[in-house]
């Protein structure tokens, strides 16, 4: 293994097998190593169903009524992709659709105090007709949407006074959108999981709506923003795992890491099993960096499995909820994404419904009560508590460049976003996703 590479990409989480199929996609020599048996690290899939318990700890083995082990892929943390998101072009770039399919998520809701669960509207006639709102109230928020939809950066004329630098807030005051109107398109449409961009230029979150917009919009007749693969979180990084094998990147598994090698403040290598690996840059994810990161809180999911639809949903087959933080009389949101056979990663019939939020209290389980009250009676739970780190430095100086963990979000733009921020860092320039790429002759 004393060989020469260009990267060598420590971890197999969905994040580091992007970042080693795109630098094996520009010509780089690459090395993928984890410590695990298997793809995906804090965010695989476990099948079948008794590897769940078994990561766990769990007493009791999966009964009989589960139905066959291996009919689930539970996945550890639950994201959807948005249908025009990020993760979706990185795909298409890539062209590592081809190793998987995807289906639509049925539904997109949102949690108001009281416990009721409405569709989120996203269009001038559904702002009209929701649940969510009042007479009035409705009519504000379907001028505030037409706003958005014809707002242009670059055309004062479409600004209605309202120039891109100025905070949210005002946008909300000028179409006098009360406080409820303001959580749901915040949170559930913009997906913030603050208050915080309240404060900031509103261009983004204008963006953000047109994102979730245009992802409806991409699939006819679809009723969410979210796609799914078949199969679970897990075949995604197997597929950007594929991409780099075929551009000649090499990949070892039940690899222990006994050292990242450094001379002189810069890494030169990576060992294992008493060999060195060199190479003048290493990715990888916080658990194999633990001096270099730092702690920003900690995030609770419990994975539930179930035997019903969750109520409210119109008996979707997948769907997500946020809860607004406002609503729960909480800083941080909570996220319900829900899954079943229909994607083939639960037994006929079952369901798994996958709840989050950032830890508040000194009881984690207990923040997600709104959570388990609105998806109704579980089968089986399963809790963790994971640290939210993040690097202390941004690896220029010391060739080491880590990722971050994985929030409480259930859609993958802020993991994306770290993908770019870590591929710009390591590469010294910006991903373009907007012009094709040519295939190699082996692809």
């Amino acid at each position: 293994m004393d060989e020469q590479y260009d990267a060598i990409v420590l971890g197999t989480g969905l994040k580091e097998c992007v970042l080693s199929g795109l630098l094996s996609v520009n010509g780089k020599k690459v090395l993928h190593m984890d410590r695990n048996d298997y793809y995906g690290g804090a965010s695989a899939s476990m099948t079948p169903l008794e590897k769940l318990y078994e990561a766990f700890k769990k007493p009791n083995s999966p009964p009989e009524s589960m139905g066959r082990g291996r009919d689930w892929n539970v996945d550890l943390v639950p994201k959807f992709l948005m249908a025009n998101g990020l993760l979706v072009k990185m795909l298409l770039h890539t062209d590592v659709t081809r190793y998987l399919e995807f289906k639509n998520i049925e539904g997109s809701f949102v949690w108001k105090k009281g416990g009721k669960v409405h569709k989120v509207p996203s269009t001038e006639s559904e702002a009209l007709t929701s649940g969510l709102m009042g007479i009035f109230e409705k009519r504000r928020f379907r001028n505030l949407l037409v706003w958005v939809m014809g707002y242009d950066a670059d055309d004062q004329e479409t600004w209605k006074g309202l120039s891109p630098d100025m905070p949210m807030k005002e946008a909300y005051a000028k179409f006098g959108c009360d406080g409820n109107t303001q959580d749901f398109t915040g949170h559930a449409l913009a997906l913030y999981t603050t208050e915080d961009y309240l404060e900031q230029p509103l261009l983004e979150t204008v963006k953000r709506i047109k994102l979730y917009r245009d992802s409806v919009a991409r699939y006819e007749g679809t009723k969410s923003p979210y796609l799914y693969p078949l199969y679970g979180l897990g075949e995604l990084p197997q597929g950007f795992a594929r991409l780099s094998a075929i551009y000649g990147g090499t990949y070892m598994l039940a690899k222990p890491i006994e050292e990242v090698v450094m001379e002189g403040g810069k890494v030169v290598g990576v060992k294992s099993e008493g060999e060195v690996a060199k190479a003048p840059l290493v990715i990888g994810d916080p658990s194999y960096f633990p001096d270099q990161v730092k702690k920003e809180g900690e995030v609770v999911r419990a994975i539930c499995l179930m035997d019903h639809p969750i109520p409210q949903t119109n008996n979707a087959v997948s769907c997500q909820i946020i809860l607004p933080g406002n609503q729960v009389d909480r800083k941080n949101d909570i996220y319900i994404a829900c899954v079943s056979a229909a994607h083939h990663v639960a037994a006929e019939g079952k369901y798994i419904a996958i709840c989050s939020t950032m830890v508040e209290t000194g009881n984690p389980e207990a923040e997600l009560a709104p959570a388990f009250q609105t998806i109704g009676p579980v089968l089986e739970k399963f809790v963790s508590v994971d640290p939210l780190l993040v690097p202390t430095g941004d690896g220029k100086d010391s060739g080491i460049f880590v990722t971050k963990s994985y929030d409480a979000s259930s859609h993958f733009e802020t993991t994306c976003l770290d993908i770019l921020d870590v591929y710009k860092r390591c590469m010294g320039e910006e991903l373009d996703l907007d012009t094709p790429r040519k295939p190699a002759a082996e692809e």
